[in-house]
């Protein structure tokens, strides 16, 4: 282990190993680049965060009100959940994630954002997953509450995913129920690492109303052309 990597820590997950891991790369950035890494796939990098911190902006944006109530779907690196903290307007935000290890590199300041994102009396940890809850309710204590927004990130996209068993969230009826979470003018939002998928764009269209895919575009030094992602929206009917 030398100065230009460093694995931080590795834990076994219900969906394997994960582990956590530093590196520097000179010739691209002079900064240290954080990684998240799930068996033998890389989940996140602190080198790529424009459209983590989109998927808070475009969905704060587009949501109603000043004491707004926020779930963010999936902590990782926490770069979604760090964006919607920097808004006066989020008056309270839950951070639901499945997987233990994360929630506690974030309350161990193991990563660049752990500190700010836990001390923020404005946000709580939810550990669980974000599917089974978004039909159950993603307050454990407050049965029925209702959200001013919900930001979604752990699939790749609506048909790449994490864990296969989250597949059967990405259908119009799982989506609605979902959207009884969400306050009358409530916005979802989604991030998806794939270019707009119009037949998922149609299967939104039909729980919410103004949806679109807007499509991030940042820089990636390890290619010839800009990186490209896509944030989802849709705002729930009144």
């Amino acid at each position: 282990m030398g100065r230009l990597f460093e694995e931080i820590d590795v834990q076994q997950s219900p969906l394997g190993e994960i582990s956590l891991r530093r590196r520097r790369i000179p010739a691209i950035a002079d900064r240290d680049i954080y990684e998240v890494k799930l068996n033998d796939e890389f989940l996140m990098s602190s080198m790529f965060v424009d459209a983590e911190v989109a998927l808070a902006d475009l969905g704060l944006a587009a949501a109603e009100g000043n004491q707004l109530g926020v779930v963010v779907g999936g902590l990782g690196l926490g770069y979604t959940a760090a964006a919607a903290l920097d808004s006066e307007r989020v008056a309270e935000l839950l951070v639901v994630e499945a997987l233990e290890p994360v929630i506690g590199w974030h309350k161990d300041g193991k990563v660049p954002l752990g500190g700010k994102i836990s001390s923020d009396p404005r946000c709580r940890y939810i550990h669980g997953s974000f599917f089974e809850l978004a039909l159950t309710g993603f307050d454990p204590g407050k049965p029925g509450k209702q959200f001013e927004a919900i930001l979604l990130d752990i699939d790749h996209s609506p048909s790449d995913h994490l864990n296969s068993a989250n597949a059967g969230f990405y259908n119009a009826e799982k989506l609605a129920a979902m959207a009884k979470q969400l306050v009358a003018g409530g916005v979802f939002a989604m991030w998806s690492n794939d270019p707009p998928d119009e037949s998922f764009i149609a299967v939104l269209s039909q729980v919410f109303r103004d949806v679109e895919a807007q499509v991030i575009t940042f820089d990636n030094p390890f290619q010839n052309e800009p990186a490209r992602n896509t944030v989802y929206l849709g705002r729930k009917y009144r």
